[in-house]
């Protein structure tokens, strides 16, 4: 079987990268759009196969994540637990593949249409669990500023690929 068509064949689902934070926001144009306390930045990135079932498992996992300090100090609360704040903002780039050549080929992600779809859905089901939730803007450049406590970053597929 070649390179190319391995490449074809694999499935791609949702993926985010998961930091603990004392603060976080993120910038449009010289204004913040969106801003947090104590609680988690979501790097959140959509894939072309993505169904409901994978927001669903990522918005239980994200918020279920047992990453904040007993009292302990071990880490055994969730943002629930803790009543934390979530800062989400969409990141196409999680599906860079760099596998073959330097530069990263894009063409698992989510068309835009569908991955902005999924990446508001995934705010209003996080708001609708009671989590303060900011966002970014979807399609902009945006400049993302945390203070990252710990440093506590974690990796999740809703595939469980890694």
């Amino acid at each position: 079987m070649s390179i190319e068509l391995q490449f074809k064949e694999r499935k791609i689902y949702m993926r985010a990268v998961v930091q603990r934070v004392a603060r976080a926001s993120v910038t449009v144009e010289e204004e913040i759009v969106g801003e947090i306390s104590k609680g988690l930045l979501v790097l959140l990135g959509v894939g072309e196969e993505d169904e409901d079932k994978d927001l669903e498992y990522m918005v239980d996992k994200i918020l279920g994540l047992r990453i904040f300090e007993d009292e302990k100090g071990k880490m055994n609360l969730s943002l629930l637990d803790i009543g934390g704040e979530l800062l989400v903002v969409s990141q196409f780039t999680l599906y860079g593949d760099v596998r073959r050549g330097k530069r990263p080929s894009f063409t698992s992600s989510a068309h835009p249409e569908m991955a902005e779809k999924m990446y508001e859905e995934f705010i209003i089901k996080c708001k609708e669990k009671g989590i303060k939730t900011e966002k970014g803007i979807f399609g902009a450049h945006m400049e993302v500023e945390l203070l990252n406590d710990g440093p506590v970053t974690i990796l999740i597929d809703s595939k469980k690929t890694f």
